[in-house]
């Protein structure tokens, strides 16, 4: 595990995060974190949990939230909501 990702979209707080207002910021785009744990939500959707250390927090992160943070970043403008259902048990080091 361990693998060093990059944020796609910003990660706002939906009221899982103690210590931090609802809608507040809790990662943007573009920052990079390193997966340092797998659960799942719901039985539906896998949870990455992704370390930032600038932050000096975890944040779940869905898999489409990230990609590889040597992967060239793209900053498109679109945050749209990015859902995803659960294809694969693990998180592999070579992907994301």
């Amino acid at each position: 595990m361990e693998a060093k990702v990059r944020l796609r979209r910003m990660i706002r707080n939906d009221g899982t995060f103690p210590g931090k207002e609802v809608g507040e910021t809790l990662a943007k785009k573009g920052d990079v974190g390193y997966v340092v744990g797998i659960g799942t939500y719901l039985q539906s959707y896998y949870i990455y949990a992704v370390h930032f250390l600038e932050k000096g927090y975890v944040v779940g992160c869905r898999r489409k939230e990230l990609i590889p943070a040597d992967e060239t970043f793209i900053d498109d403008g679109d945050d749209e909501d990015m859902e995803e259902f659960v294809e694969e048990p693990s998180l592999q080091e070579s992907q994301v």
